[in-house]
């Protein structure tokens, strides 16, 4: 088993079987973009300062990385290997739909993702594909952000940093009309003015209306931030296709069972219609 990032690097198994989390859809269903698949099946990405590689076998998950303490008590939780995922699955289950969406994909979990770098990457994402957002942020962290093992990766930069750009700078990173977005959002952080980390507490809305107070940022994006980077499961990010999906099959909404796990159902049907849209129905 070649390591990408370091002959010496410590190595952690992490049992778990692929039909409770599988690797590849968690990490490539649109919800993070600093993992990237490698030929020999692993997925290579940093996480703060951690340039990170993970293999997944059918009874565990292999986690490479120079710090063992931070593979061992850090990542699984980022992963969110530590949320008791199969007693979500069965109450969601109890909704025909999201049974079939969940019996699809069943190993999807959501990532706990930092707050800023999630909200950036969301502001980021605004009508973009994935490759592209990863251009962005691979050419952002390369600029702006710190080496990690010698220029092998670079850290998410901070709020701080960004806020000392310019908007030339940031549009040389082929930001487009998000430069003067991220721009605010950088600035509006560093200086308190929207304080990400109480939003993990605050009544929805209010945690929505805070994060709207930056230009460009939006319910969808705000939701995305408060669902990927701030835990809220209850979070539910609605773009064009999720709408229609969610017109066609929950025009009264989510059953109310499902609704403190609204994220989690979006993400199974949001894997499920995209990649079985035929699929997708209450017959």
């Amino acid at each position: 088993m070649p390591v990408v990032i370091k002959p010496h690097t410590n190595t952690i198994n992490y049992p778990i079987a692929q039909e409770d989390f599988n690797l590849a859809q968690t990490l490539d269903c649109g919800q993070c973009f600093r993992w990237n698949s490698q030929t020999d099946g692993s997925y290579l990405g940093v996480v703060g300062h951690h340039l990170l590689q993970i293999w997944q076998l059918p009874d565990h998950l292999v986690f490479c990385g120079e710090d063992a303490d931070f593979l061992e008590h850090t990542l699984p939780r980022y992963l969110g290997l530590d949320e008791d995922y199969p007693s979500i699955r069965a109450l969601l289950s109890r909704d025909p739909v999201l049974q079939k969406a969940i019996s699809y994909a069943p190993g999807i979990r959501i990532l706990r993702q930092d707050s800023w770098e999630a909200l950036c990457s969301f502001i980021i994402s605004q009508n973009n594909n994935i490759k592209r957002i990863k251009g962005i942020i691979d050419r952002m962290c390369r600029q702006f952000g710190e080496p990690i093992q010698e220029g092998k990766a670079y850290t998410f930069p901070t709020p701080q940093r960004l806020a000392q750009t310019t908007l030339e700078e940031l549009a040389g990173l082929r930001s487009g009309f998000r430069a003067k977005y991220i721009l605010d959002a950088a600035e509006k952080i560093s200086t308190g003015q929207v304080d990400l980390e109480s939003l993990g507490s605050l009544p929805l809305q209010q945690a929505r209306e805070e994060l709207m107070k930056i230009k460009g940022v939006g319910k969808k994006v705000a939701d995305c931030a408060l669902l990927y980077g701030l835990g809220r499961m209850e979070c539910c990010p609605t773009d064009v296709w999720m709408g229609r999906v969610f017109a066609q099959l929950y025009p009264q909404g989510l059953p109310d069972f499902a609704l403190p796990y609204s994220g989690i159902a979006q993400q199974y049907l949001f894997h499920y219609s995209r990649t079985c849209p035929n699929a997708v129905s209450r017959d």
